[in-house]
């Protein structure tokens, strides 16, 4: 059995604003381009865990720059797809993986599908 082909280019990052980079090289990973001047916030990790998973950590910043990257730009399903095969692909450690992924999952669970639901049921009241 032969092993899965993974592309993944080095991603070059330079500050652009406070806890912002800009990548300065197009940035490739498995067919997804993310292309120089894209402006990143690195894992967007909540501030009081920063000290065990710094948000810009090299292990697994290319995970997040493709995960912002197609979130912004595919369907956010499919970017923490993409995110938890690059991790993966990174050689992050599964039980870091399982949290990240878990975690980029119910949050767009709870921005998108509760509180739209929640919209919804609101408007319908209201009428």
């Amino acid at each position: 059995m032969s092993k899965k082909q993974i592309i993944l280019s080095k991603c070059i990052l330079q500050p652009y604003d406070k806890h912002k980079f800009i990548l300065l090289e197009d940035f490739e990973y498995n067919g997804y381009i993310v292309p120089k001047g894209y402006i990143t916030d690195g894992a967007s990790i909540p501030r009081i865990l920063w000290f065990i998973y710094p948000p810009n950590r090299p292990d697994y910043l290319p995970a997040a720059i493709i995960h912002d990257y197609l979130c912004d730009k595919e369907s956010y399903k499919e970017a923490d797809r993409e995110f938890k095969n690059c991790l993966n692909d990174l050689e992050v450690s599964k039980f870091t993986v399982k949290i990240f992924h878990n975690g980029v999952v119910s949050y767009h669970y709870l921005r998108y599908s509760l509180i739209n639901n929640i919209k919804k049921k609101l408007k319908k009241r209201k009428d």
